[in-house]
């Protein structure tokens, strides 16, 4: 049974954060309606995307930034 403590375990590496524009990342390409449509949390149905293509030629990609958390 070790008798270390864990912060005497740790590496010096451990104390490094992440940069934070490592830990997000954006679509490569532009964002579909059937993205759009997904990220609502609703079905993929022609209604659906009707809905998602006025949304995104209103708002652009931002569209689904508003519906994320």
């Amino acid at each position: 049974m070790s008798t270390s403590t864990p912060e005497e375990s740790r590496s010096s590496s451990d104390d490094v954060c992440t940069p934070d524009a490592l830990l997000h990342s954006a679509p490569a390409r532009d964002v579909t309606p059937e993205d759009l449509v997904m990220a609502a949390g609703r079905d993929v149905t022609p209604k659906t995307l009707d809905w998602a293509r006025r949304k995104l030629e209103s708002e652009g990609p931002a569209a689904i930034e508003k519906l994320l958390p």
